[in-house]
């Protein structure tokens, strides 16, 4: 798969311009992912706020499942920088995790830099996620039972989404499914360096990426840039965190979890040998990929279930 993308002939990823960048994304994705199952329900929805732009989301609900039924959700945020990937890129993907945890997936468009820079992105998950948690019974949604997740920049998103839900107070996501999420923008960590050229993710697309989204080099350590700098994550959903082996960000990776373990959080940790960044939606090509999806639908459904019978036990006193 290297070999294609890096061809000889080719202009570095870096290199490219941003609607260059989108494009290759997007063949990437439509080139290596599976194909797309049926799911009872896929459609859009308008997530309107009276102080900010409409964001859209795309729903689905898992095959054979009722419009009625009150299902759990997920809410997933897509990877690429804070500046590429889209909606399309992650149907298929967003198709499995919603079949294979039983669930519905809402997958949020987001903002994207350069045109729209820190903390633009922030904000748009914190206030996807706080509507579907406050307008989970007009879509047949169980508000007890939703989980956030996401990819590299999303991934980074679910994060700071999950630390300033718990910050505001109320209704809590129930899980964070966290893959090879981007959670220190300082680059410290020997992976950064070990796997700075020729692992699909670059040390040069990082800087590209961030160069993209930041409008100084400060808001770099924000905690909301860089979660691991969070004063405190102590508090936070239970999470699953699944990192590649050759990938730049996977130092960091395991230093958020072990924070987050240290800080009282139940957090499983699962590094994939020989993968690669971005290898996650791409079950088409890598055997790997499929088996992560499978064990994070595990675990969301494990999520659930628990969500689900602590609900039942509070209705009963």
């Amino acid at each position: 798969m290297l070999d294609r993308i890096h061809r000889r002939d080719t202009t570095p990823f870096h290199d490219l311009t941003i609607e260059q960048m989108r494009h290759e994304s997007q063949k990437m994705h439509a080139g290596f992912r599976p194909e797309a199952p049926a799911v009872a329900e896929a459609g859009e929805l308008q997530l309107v706020r009276p102080d900010g732009p409409t964001l859209t989301a795309r729903y689905y609900r898992a095959a054979g499942t009722g419009k009625a039924e009150a299902l759990p959700l997920l809410v997933w945020f897509h990877g690429g920088g804070w500046t590429i990937g889209d909606l399309a890129s992650y149907d298929v993907l967003c198709r499995e995790l919603a079949n294979k945890a039983r669930c519905s997936v809402a997958s949020v468009a987001y903002r994207l830099a350069p045109e729209n820079k820190f903390p633009a992105a922030i904000e748009d998950a914190d206030f996807a996620l706080r509507w579907f948690l406050e307008h989970a019974a007009e879509i047949a949604v169980d508000p007890q039972r939703i989980a956030v997740g996401g990819d590299s920049a999303g991934g980074n998103l679910a994060a700071v989404a999950s630390l300033l839900a718990r910050d505001r107070g109320g209704l809590q996501p129930c899980f964070q499914l966290l893959v090879y999420p981007a959670t220190d923008q300082r680059g410290l960590r020997p992976s950064h360096t070990l796997y700075a050229e020729g692992y699909l993710l670059t040390q040069a697309s990082i800087r590209r990426f961030q160069h993209c989204y930041f409008h100084s080099e400060a808001e770099r350590t924000d905690w909301r840039a860089s979660p691991l700098l969070a004063p405190d994550l102590a508090g936070l959903p239970p999470a699953l965190v699944i990192t590649a082996e050759y990938d730049p960000l996977v130092d960091d990776c395991l230093a958020y979890t072990e924070r987050m373990a240290a800080a009282g959080v139940e957090v499983s940790y699962s590094c994939y040998t020989g993968m690669i960044h971005a290898f996650f939606a791409l079950g088409g090509f890598f055997d790997d990929a499929n088996r992560a999806v499978d064990e994070a639908a595990a675990a969301l459904l494990r999520a659930f279930s628990r969500s689900e019978s602590a609900g039942l036990t509070r209705e009963r006193r």
